[in-house]
C-alpha cells in the first residue's frame, strides 16, 4: 500500500474500486469491450438500464477517461462510444481476471 495517502480513503485502490461501487460501469464497459457503440445499441445490448442511469453511466466513465465519445457529422448525427486504451487495460485486466475467478468460484458465493 506504499501508493496510498495518509489516510487510507485517499488511497488509489479505493478509487480503482469505486469504479465496480456503480452498478452499471462493469456492465457498460464489456457491452463496450467487443466494439464501438451507439446509445441505442448500448441500451439493447445490456437490457434493464434506464436511459436516464446509461447518461450519467457514460458520464461517469468518460470523467475518468475509460471511454470516449465520437461524434460524427452526418444526417441524422451519428455518436459512438468506446473504450480508451485505459478502459481497454481495466476490461483486459482486471475485468477478465474478475470474470475468470467468477466462473471458477461463483458457485462458492451462493448461500
Amino acid at each position: 500500500m506504499a501508493d496510498c495517502y495518509e489516510l487510507v480513503a485517499d488511497c488509489r485502490l479505493r478509487a480503482a474500486t469505486d469504479l465496480f461501487a456503480h452498478t452499471w460501469n462493469p456492465v457498460v464497459l464489456a457491452a463496450l469491450s467487443q466494439a464501438p457503440r451507439r446509445r441505442v445499441e448500448l441500451r439493447a445490448s445490456i437490457g434493464g438500464i434506464s436511459d436516464k442511469v446509461l447518461s450519467e453511466t457514460l458520464r461517469r466513465l468518460l470523467d475518468h477517461g475509460l471511454i470516449e465519445r465520437r461524434s460524427y457529422a452526418e444526417a441524422p448525427p451519428r455518436v459512438e462510444y468506446a473504450l480508451t486504451a485505459l478502459g481497454r487495460s481495466l476490461v483486459d485486466g482486471p475485468m477478465r481476471a474478475l470474470a475468470d475467478w467468477t466462473l471458477e468460484h461463483g458457485d462458492d458465493l451462493t448461500p
